[in-house]
């Protein structure tokens, strides 16, 4: 039995005396009686001591329960932590590019895109990373940066591309896999990299490396041989030796004319009016060249090739190439020693060499280790030196290795490491310096406008942030309100976005950033006016929660950040959640969010930062019913089929944390996430699962989807073919299956679809997959009009608990004339889902126009990204005549989330009532999202052929 947490407290006091540790009380109104330094230290002092009174004190089991202890001690964690205040939140300032015209910038860029020259093209792609960097999909970033190195051109800037394409797929953390791997792609392989010109069309071929080179052998032998006929050659040619080099006492015989012709200065000094012209012995002490290295330019001017030397003599030979001007023979020994970095300590040892000689691909080859094992190279004090400092800025520069795309690059690699770190100060700065386009500038100033924020530097925060809007970036006059605010001006910042209110289209955000500065009744209007504008942002819900919490109204609380998490899990939110739940003794509940929490993020810091995620997870466990590893696969079945992805990915940790080993689970948790749109912690998950995999056939699995979810479908496929080589198992077939029915969606590789799945279902497997892969396999039958064999697969899928094949026997339903079994099954799946946003959606397609309308508000309101419900709504208006109202209804939703769907919509209905200008813009912000949308494409061609019609003869 678990008492009032309130009562537990005062009784544990009476017993205990005054002997006991301090218990302190909860204050209702959520104010905290100490900070880290106390009262996160007592509350650990707590936990011990109780947990060893648990243990040791027998009389304590007569006196209360093991429960009621634990109890106490959670008591204790808020009494030490307190409840959240409303003061201890803020909304959180995006760190991107912001536009206040999101959809006329995309327009812009696209018209600039079409317009530039094709060498040009690198840079505007580079341009459109950072738009897409602060929108949820993940994919658009990377597509971006993929199409930036298939049209880059200088090595440099293939360089840094090819790194920062490894970086998000975090190949570092892969086991086994060097930094200078090749994955056998042209746009990645290290070696492709250092080849300098635009060949976008082959970028995407199988590099050299997998395409077959000459082995070691055959290389060796081939220098044996060059230097065996040189030698050879040299003893043919002895007679016509002209002239010597003398070095100290050794004697370089050479031929006047081959030397000179290495380049115009050896030239004037052996054929001009010099007195050296005219000698045969020239000394040549003083060049700081040895006779072993004179000898090899001689061997140079005749052979044009530097294979034969050991390392050291080709540095030489690129000392005097640079000293004498000797284009060709610089180029091939830089050409040489680029080739024998491969890791870290080549890399170290000869990039101070390439700067010192200005050797163009040798510092190009360093830089590409050095950015390939970020971030892990940056802990190196000599790299993190050269690249954050301004002199190792200016030295790269001269050797054409600085520029805004390396600095960029580096700093967003440094924010994911340490946000306030002073490496990531500096090389913001650095990539500051770089920047020459306006929005670069904007970009790079609001960026360490925003490090200087979380670092508390506010006076520098608001110079950075004053900086960018100098450059044009609207959004940042938020940092400088902050800044003020920050700094005890409250009152300046509540006129500085109310000025912003007045001069531009207003936003959520604007509103939101305004509700900081102001109490009371304006306050809840702003944040309610913030959420009606944009219903994604976080922080109008957690405020509400709190101040309810405050009131002392936690079910309330509950009930207001159950909204946002319905359709946007964070871990903020979770934990605020978990917070009101231990205030209400729920500890099932708490625990199941906060291990929800920590697999977003392993390393969260609990009650503002100051107590681990995983300790929290141990005290709460006193507080529930063990689970054997057993018993926690019957609850992750029955949250599968109630469609409680939360309650799953809670299940699964625990899972994990009985079996930490079990790479199945993490390829479970990956899914979970990436149904709940958390890219980032899928892929970290997948890795862990590719690390962990007991085979190797498991472990190409793992590699096959890490390569199919940022977008290598090709190779996905040959991962999974290769695994099914090796051993025939349900994951291969699948992957194969779920890749080609992406990539190749006509009739023919639909059945061979069908053959992949049904021989996946063949293979030994659990429930929850082949629940899955029934559906997708009905799913196929229904593409190829095969209803019956759909309804059997789908019925199948439900027998096995899986609820969401309710939603596709709904539609073969639908296509067989069958509308009320149809609704009935879309009502099943409502009822049994606990996130039911998309049967809502789905439902309305299955009933009149007020039931569907319903439906759609329902959906809307459990799940506001949903873009269905407002271009229904939107059509009917149309349907109706009203075209202000469909129009601003598209408005309101593309204003906080540009999809492509609902742009193409919007500029058809411009289209439909003659606004041609607003139906091009629309049609080129969709096509700057994707430029090969068919839909799109044919539409605006029409309306750019109807606008040059209507033009004056």
């Amino acid at each position: 039995m678990q008492h009032n947490i309130f009562t537990t407290m005062r009784s544990l006091k009476m017993m205990e005396g005054c002997k006991g540790t301090q218990v302190y009380a909860i204050n209702p109104n959520g104010t905290t009686t100490n900070g880290f330094g106390s009262g996160g230290e007592k509350f650990l002092q707590n936990l011990l001591s109780n947990s060893v009174r648990s243990r040791s004190n027998r009389n304590y089991q007569e006196i209360q329960s093991k429960d009621e202890v634990n109890s106490v001690v959670l008591a204790e964690a808020l009494a030490s932590y307190g409840l959240p205040k409303t003061d201890q939140i803020e909304p959180h300032i995006e760190f991107c590019l912001k536009p206040m015209n999101f959809v006329e910038t995309l327009a812009d860029v696209y018209c600039r895109m079409e317009g530039c020259a094709q060498f040009g093209k690198s840079k505007m792609y580079l341009e459109q990373c950072a738009l897409f960097r602060g929108l949820p999909d993940p994919k658009l970033f990377r597509k971006c940066l993929m199409s930036a190195r298939l049209h880059a051109v200088d090595v440099h800037t293939k360089v840094v591309l090819s790194a920062w394409l490894r970086f998000e797929r975090r190949e570092d953390e892969l086991v086994g896999v060097s930094a200078m791997d090749c994955c056998g792609r042209s746009m990645e392989c290290p070696g492709s990299a250092l080849v300098a010109g635009y060949n976008p069309e082959s970028a995407t071929d199988p590099c050299m490396c997998h395409r077959g080179v000459k082995k070691d052998e055959d290389i060796e032998v081939y220098m044996d041989e060059e230097c065996s006929t040189s030698s050879s050659r040299g003893n043919d040619e002895e007679e016509d030796f002209d002239m010597s080099f003398c070095i100290g006492d050794d004697e370089v015989r050479c031929r006047r004319f081959n030397i000179a012709s290495l380049s115009r200065p050896f030239e004037v000094m052996l054929y001009g009016s010099f007195m050296d012209s005219r000698r045969e012995k020239i000394n040549f002490s003083k060049n700081e060249i040895s006779a072993k290295g004179m000898k090899a330019a001689e061997i140079f001017s005749r052979t044009k090739s530097v294979d034969s030397f050991d390392p050291d003599v080709v540095l030489e030979l690129l000392s005097l190439g640079n000293k004498f001007c000797c284009d060709e023979m610089k180029s091939v020994c830089d050409a040489y020693l680029a080739s024998l970095v491969f890791d870290m300590d080549s890399a170290m040892l000869l990039f101070e060499y390439g700067l010192e000689e200005n050797a163009y691909l040798l510092v190009a080859a360093c830089l590409q280790v050095f950015l390939r094992e970020l971030p892990n190279s940056m802990h190196n004090p000599n790299v993190s030196r050269l690249f954050s400092s301004s002199e190792g800025k200016d030295r790269l520069a001269y050797v054409g290795h600085a520029s805004f795309l390396l600095y960029y690059f580096l700093s967003q690699a440094a924010m994911e490491d340490d946000l306030k770190s002073n490496t990531t100060v500096m090389l913001s700065e650095r990539m500051g310096e770089c920047a020459s386009e306006s929005w670069q500038k904007q970009l790079a100033f609001h960026q360490l406008g925003c490090v200087m924020l979380e670092r508390k530097e506010y006076k520098d925060a608001q110079k950075w942030f004053e900086a960018a809007v100098e450059a044009g970036h609207v959004y940042s006059l938020v940092g400088i309100a902050r800044s003020k605010y920050k700094r005890g001006h409250m009152y300046k910042a509540y006129k500085l976005m109310n000025s912003l209110i007045s001069d531009y289209t207003p936003s959520g955000w604007m509103y939101q950033e305004r509700s900081m500065y102001c109490q009371g009744k304006e306050k809840t209007m702003d944040l309610s006016t913030a959420t009606e504008l944009d219903p994604t942002l976080s922080y109008p819900y957690k405020y509400r929660a709190v101040s309810k919490v405050e009131e002392n109204r936690l079910g309330p609380a509950i009930s207001e950040i159950n909204k946002i998490l319905g359709f946007k899990i964070s871990p903020d939110c979770l934990e605020l959640r978990a917070w009101f739940l231990i205030a209400l003794e729920e500890y099932e509940g708490a625990l199941r969010d906060v291990r929800a929490l920590l697999t977003l993020d392993p390393h969260y810091m609990m009650f503002h930062g100051q107590l681990q995620g995983e300790h929290l997870v141990g005290l709460l466990s006193h507080n529930v019913q063990p689970c054997s590893q057993a018993d926690c696969w019957m609850q992750l079945y029955d949250r599968w089929s109630f469609v409680d992805d939360i309650g799953s990915l809670a299940v699964v940790h625990h899972m994990l944390a009985n079996d930490p080993g079990k790479s199945l689970l993490r390829f479970r948790q990956s899914l979970l996430l990436l149904r709940l749109n958390s890219h980032k912690a899928a892929m970290r998950s997948l890795r862990e699962a590719r690390n962990q995999a007991a085979s190797e056939h498991e472990r190409l699995v793992y590699e096959g989807w890490i390569l199919y979810d940022t977008g290598y479908r090709e190779e996905a496929i040959a991962k999974a073919e290769e695994s099914i080589s090796i051993q025939r198992s349900f994951e291969a077939f699948f992957l194969k299956a779920y890749v080609l029915s992406e990539t190749s969606p006509d009739s023919e590789s639909s059945l061979y679809v069908i053959q992949l799945l049904e021989e996946a279902l063949r293979c030994p497997s659990d429930g929850l997959r082949k629940g899955q892969a029934l559906s997708n396999l009905a799913s196929v039958y229904v593409d190829v009009d095969k209803l019956d064999n759909a309804i059997d697969c789908y019925t199948n899928a439900l027998n096995i608990k899986h609820t969401r094949a309710h939603q596709g026997l709904a539609r073969v339903y639908h296509l067989k004339d069958q509308r009320k079994l149809a609704y009935d099954e879309m009502t099943k799946l409502i009822e049994k889902a606990k996130y039911n946003a998309s049967a809502y959606e789905k439902r309305s397609e299955y009933c009149d126009r007020e039931m569907a309308k319903s439906d759609l508000i329902m959906a809307t309101k459990l799940d506001p990204l949903r873009t269905y419900p407002y271009r229904y709504k939107a059509a009917v208006l149309m349907d109706d005549h009203k075209e202000a109202e469909a129009i601003a209804e598209l408005t309101k939703a593309i204003s906080f989330k540009p999809d492509l769907q609902l742009l193409h919509l919007r500029a058809a209905f411009h289209d439909s009532m003659g606004d041609l200008t607003s139906a091009i813009r629309d049609c080129e912000a969709a096509l700057c999202l994707d430029s090969n949308h068919a839909d799109t494409l044919d539409l605006y061609q029409k309306v750019q052929q109807r606008a040059k019609e209507q033009l004056p003869t």
